[in-house]
């Protein structure tokens, strides 16, 4: 699919710049020059895709479809599902709990939205298709939204209302009743494509610097790195690889963008896939500055109880990867 890709960028690297081949400067030059590409085509397509789904299932409109209907368990798939389709980052936390947690939806469905949501986006799609193919990408998307739905579930089981911080207690208490502020928009779908264009845009935009720092560092990595240098360190049969890979990663903060090209360089120089995988899930879901505007809603005893759940969930996770993978 991107051969053509392929030989642009080894025209440019190695004819137009004269770089030798297999040398280390021009496979790491040629490593980012075919990666940026790719993963900006792939990126392009699927947030438009993915705006197209969101244009008609917006977040006003989440909450009141899940609040509407008795789902009998399946809501915790239905906002995983949903936590998938619509745009989210750390900043959002906030509100979208209190927007959930006041509008009478369970707090364990509302942390299996919060969870699935920054984890399997537009982005990490596009990205995994370009750097592990559609299967792999599969593989994760269901995951993704699973570990969302088992993590959700035994966090909404521990009846963990009652470590609510007070501020959230007291909006809670005011009974207010919940509107339905949605307006449906009955805008045929031809004009709504420029809209969903321009925010797709938008979207390419706001994370393509983090897209070239990851891919540039992937490239070094790619280019001066000897292959097998991880396997001393890092490999399947090391038992305590997926959680060391983990608790590293937890402490960082970058988005899929930024972390998933470094992943793809990790797993050709020779660090398992589901480690690999659970190292990015615990970057991109559980970072330090989420947490902190997590306290805004959670007691620490929540909090620490929300990172420690989720936490071993992408553990279990990261075994399966490299069992299935």
């Amino acid at each position: 699919m991107f051969d053509e890709v392929q030989h642009f960028a080894d025209w440019l690297v190695y004819t137009v710049l004269g770089l030798m081949h297999g040398s280390k400067i021009g496979d790491a030059l040629n490593f980012f020059v075919f990666d940026t590409i790719k993963i900006f085509i792939l990126l392009a397509l699927v947030t438009v895709i993915m705006g197209i789904i969101n244009s008609y299932f917006p977040i006003d409109k989440v909450r009141n479809f899940l609040t509407k209907r008795k789902w009998y368990g399946a809501d915790y798939f239905i906002a995983s599902f949903f936590g998938t389709i619509t745009p989210f980052c750390s900043c959002s936390s906030v509100p979208l709990f209190i927007g959930f947690v006041k509008g009478g939806i369970p707090l364990g469905v509302t942390l299996a939205f919060l969870i699935s949501s920054p984890l399997v986006d537009a982005v990490s799609v596009a990205i995994f298709i370009g750097m592990f193919g559609l299967k792999v990408t599969i593989v994760y998307v269901v995951s993704g939204i699973i570990l969302s739905m088992v993590a959700g579930y035994i966090l909404g089981k521990l009846k963990q209302d009652d470590l609510l911080t007070d501020w959230v207690k007291e909006i809670i208490s005011n009974k207010l009743t919940t509107t339905n502020t949605y307006e449906e928009e009955r805008l045929p779908f031809s004009k709504r494509l420029p809209g969903i264009v321009k925010e797709a845009f938008g979207i390419v935009k706001g994370v393509s610097i983090y897209i070239l720092v990851g891919i540039a560092i992937g490239g070094l990595m790619h280019g001066f790195i000897p292959t097998g240098f991880f396997e001393a360190y890092i490999t399947k049969e090391n038992p305590f690889a997926v959680p060391i890979a983990v608790l590293v990663g937890v402490p960082m903060y970058s988005n899929a963008a930024g972390v998933l090209p470094v992943i793809q360089v990790l797993v050709q120089k020779g660090i398992p896939i589901g480690t690999a995988i659970a190292f990015s899930m615990a970057v991109v879901g559980l970072s330090i500055p989420e947490g902190l505007l997590l306290k805004k809603v959670m007691t620490t005893k929540m909090l620490l109880l929300f990172f420690g759940v989720v936490a071993a969930c992408i553990v279990i996770s990261g075994y399966l990867f490299n069992f299935i993978l």
